[in-house]
Formats: C-alpha cells, structure tokens, sequence
C-alpha cells in the first residue's frame, strides 16, 4: 500500500516510513492510505460474523502487504489483542459499544497496542533508539504509555495539560517509570499538541534524534480502530432480525469526537465494507466541526475545559484527513453533528442512567444524548424545516443522506462507549448519584507515586529538555 500526504497529494511513501515517522515532517501534513481496499463480501456477509482478531487480521493485511508477512501479523494482532470490544444492547435499536475493555480501560487501547507492536517489529532493523512524543487530553498518554512500556528500543514523552484532565486519569499518566515519562504543560491539550507538532517539523531537533508520533496523527493508530467499526457493525447488523426486526437496517455510528481521529476511522471502516449507512459527531462544548457543517467555514479555536475532557479539542487534527477524504457536501451527506455543554452532558448521564440502568462515561453520554434526540424527533424536525440554532446545545442543522432512514423508524445506533464510566467517578456520582464500579487495574495505579514534570507552554523550554532527557 502507498501512502500519500494530507498536504502533498505529490507524496508517495511506504507503511513503514508511515508509521515510523508519524507525519511529514516536511509540510507538516498527514498519512493517509491511496485507496482504501474492499473486503471480500463473503466474509462480511457470513450469517455468524467472524471473530474480531479475523476481521483484524483481515483489515489491516492490505495495509501492511509486502512489509509484514502474513504469519508476523498475526502475531502482532493476537499480543496486541487479548481483549476485544463488546457490543451492549441498552434498548430495541441501540446498542452501546463497549471499548473499554483493555489495560488502561479506554479505547484507546485498540490503537496504541497495535502501533506499539507494529513500530517495535520494525524498529529492529534500526539503530538508537526511536522517541515517541504523544500529547494527550486525557486516555491517548496511558494507553500509548502502557502499550510501549519496556519496548526495548522505544521511548516515549507524553504530554499532557496540568489541571484539565481527571485525578485518576492522570494517575495513569504520570506513574510510568522506565523508558516512558511525562510532562503537565501549563496549558490545554491544544497547547500540548502544538508543542509536538512544532517538534516534528523542528529540522534541527530531527537531525538529532529519530522522532515518531502516537497521536491519532500517526496512521497505524488509526486503522487498527476501524476493526471494531466493522465487528460491532456486523454483530448489529446480525442481532437486529430478532431485537427489532428490522430487515436491512440503517446503522448509524455514533461517535464522541475530540481530535476526530476515532470518528475517522470509522470512514475508513466504512469505505472497506462495513455496513455503517451515516455517523453522528458527538462533541462537547468544542464544537469547531459541527460548526463546519453548519456553515461550511473550519475555525479552528482555542480549547475549553469540560466534563468530557478526552474531547477538549479546538482544533482536531483529523479534521485535515476528513477533508481529504471528502468534499464538504459529502461530509452533510455522511454525518449528522451534535453538541452538548456540561449541563447537558450530566442530564444525559442521567437520562440514560434512568431508562436504561446504564451508566456512561461523561463522553459516551453526548452520543447517548444524540442519538436519543436523532430518533425521538430532532432529525424529522430538520426535515420539516424546523432548523434549531447551531451555537447552542443540540442538533447541528443538516439533514444526512440517512435522515429518511430514521423518519421511517428503519435506523439503528451504535453509540460508542469509550472509557470506563469509573475513569469519571465524582463526575458520574454528581450526574446518577452512586460511584460507577472500579476495575482492580484501575485501583492499583492509585497507590503509585507521581513521577510527571511540570513544563511551561513554550517550545523553546520544551526542546531543551528533550535535548537534555533523550537518548540518541
């Protein structure tokens, strides 16, 4: 598979210099794969759907032919995956996709294992060592943390803004030892990526160390997540004939979005043959992406602090590979947006909670939310010209190709869950009024001490400690 570059349509490289470099560092754009191959229809329309390390195994071989064998990949794919995603029926036509079922109990586990695995594999055929700088807003650092934690000849930096993210999740982050470390910048999340992109276009900076990514910038963290797009959309899609009876339903994904890298690879799940009709974009009070659909113009912006704080993000990265996958018109036909302020992301915590007995992290609730209005009336009212205000809580004002679907009661939602409700313990208890229960995992990173270093919001600072901390 080639690769090309959000930036440079000119740009061809391999999945190697992909992944091990993270982004061009040259225009600063990002990787994304020519053509985005078909699976063979057979197996997506097997009456039992297969297994989810097969429709990994499946996905990522034409991604990766030519540069990891096929017995490799397996290899990679069964270590990286001794848990899988579980789909969770929480009403006749929705379904809550649990993806936190890995080590740091967030989805972003899928990825991050991959990556770690695939960068490691190829890693062996270079000298030094390779330095991974990851900024996160909440579960990206843990999960990239554990998954390269002891890879002998990786290290890795996270960046992470002081003050905005959970006590526990930051506990994840700042009680690595070893090869991985972090730092609470003094700032947002939007800072934090800002400082790593300027550090992967710093030519300087690069001639001394190698320099990677594990953002949702760099690819390999993207197409491992659009295996669970396909398995959930196909046990859905299986289950339906008996929880709804719907024959051939409309199945919508909808996904809470902050850097918009999950929503992503939830299009590139779609374009090799999941059956996902449409996506709803599920943002918190940074909304700069429903706001594109809205009114055509992307502003980027500065981040706000919210209850849902993995989606603190101003500024998506991913909006560049949205964009160069789709025109804008396609992007209306696709997905519906939506958007919630932290009164509404507690009342839909709660909402939930009493008609369901479901308890959802603060994330999940803005899709629960969506989704909920989509189908009790928000979308037909769109349809009949009743538009609501776009820079208010609600329904973004575009009617999607699949609205007709969800008129015609035809549609069905799988509302991603994406981290452990126990993750956002006083946040929950405030939102139903009881504590969600604490997996062990997460008890145990409680007792560790802090190891985090606090870092200015300057580049400058931060390359002279990277000069000072890295091994070349």
């Amino acid at each position: 598979m080639i690769y090309t570059d959000t930036r440079d349509k000119n740009v061809q490289v391999d999945f190697r210099t992909a992944v091990m470099s993270g982004m061009n560092s040259a225009t600063g754009g990002l990787y994304i794969p020519i053509s985005y191959p078909k699976i063979d229809s057979a197996l997506i329309n097997k009456n039992t759907e297969p297994s989810f390390r097969e429709i990994a195994f499946t996905m990522a071989k034409p991604y990766v032919e030519g540069e990891i064998p096929d017995e490799d990949l397996i290899h990679i794919i069964q270590d990286a995956y001794p848990f899988i995603s579980k789909v969770v029926p929480v009403d006749t036509v929705s379904y809550v996709l649990e993806l936190f079922h890995g080590p740091t109990c967030a989805f972003k586990d899928f990825g991050a294992r991959f990556m770690a695995r695939v960068m490691s594999y190829f890693n062996k055929k270079e000298n030094g060592t390779l330095h991974i700088l990851v900024a996160t807003s909440g579960d990206t650092g843990s999960a990239v943390g554990s998954a390269f934690h002891n890879v002998e000849g990786l290290d890795v930096t996270i960046l992470y803004p002081d003050g905005k993210i959970s006590p526990l999740q930051e506990k994840q982050l700042s009680t690595f030892t070893g090869n991985v470390r972090a730092l609470k910048v003094k700032g947002t999340f939007d800072d934090c990526q800002k400082l790593v992109k300027t550090a992967f276009t710093d030519g300087d900076l690069r001639k001394k160390f190698r320099l990677s990514s594990a953002n949702s910038i760099n690819i390999s963290r993207l197409l491992p997540q659009s295996f669970y797009y396909m398995y959930s959309s196909l046990v859905v899609r299986n289950r339906c004939s008996h929880d709804n009876k719907i024959e051939n339903p409309a199945i919508i994904a909808v996904v809470p979005s902050g850097n918009f890298g999950n929503l992503t690879s939830g299009l590139i799940a779609r374009e090799m043959g999941a059956p996902i009709i449409g996506f709803v974009a599920a943002t918190n009070s940074n909304h700069t992406v429903p706001d594109w659909i809205a009114t055509g113009n992307y502003n980027a912006r500065p981040s706000v602090a919210t209850l849902a704080n993995a989606m603190d993000v101003g500024a998506p990265s991913n909006y560049e590979r949205i964009a160069a996958m789709y025109s804008l018109n396609e992007v209306k036909q696709l997905f519906a947006s939506y958007w919630l302020d932290n009164d509404g992301i507690l009342k839909a915590m709660n909402d939930c909670f009493i008609k369901t007995g479901y308890i959802l992290d603060p994330h999940g609730s803005i899709g629960w939310q969506a989704w909920s209005d989509i189908r009790n009336g928000s979308m037909e009212n769109l349809m009949e010209g009743k538009a609501g205000d776009y820079t208010k809580p609600g329904l973004t004002p575009n009617i999607p190709q699949w609205a007709s679907a969800v008129k015609n009661k035809q549609a069905v939602g799988i509302i991603l869950e994406t981290a452990s409700p126990a993750k956002f313990g006083a946040t929950v208890s405030q939102a139903i009024g009881k504590e969600p229960p604490m997996p062990d995992r997460l008890l145990k990173v409680m007792s560790l001490p802090d190891n985090a270093v606090p870092m200015d919001n300057n580049y400058e600072q931060f390359k002279a400690w990277l000069e000072a901390n890295l091994s070349k």
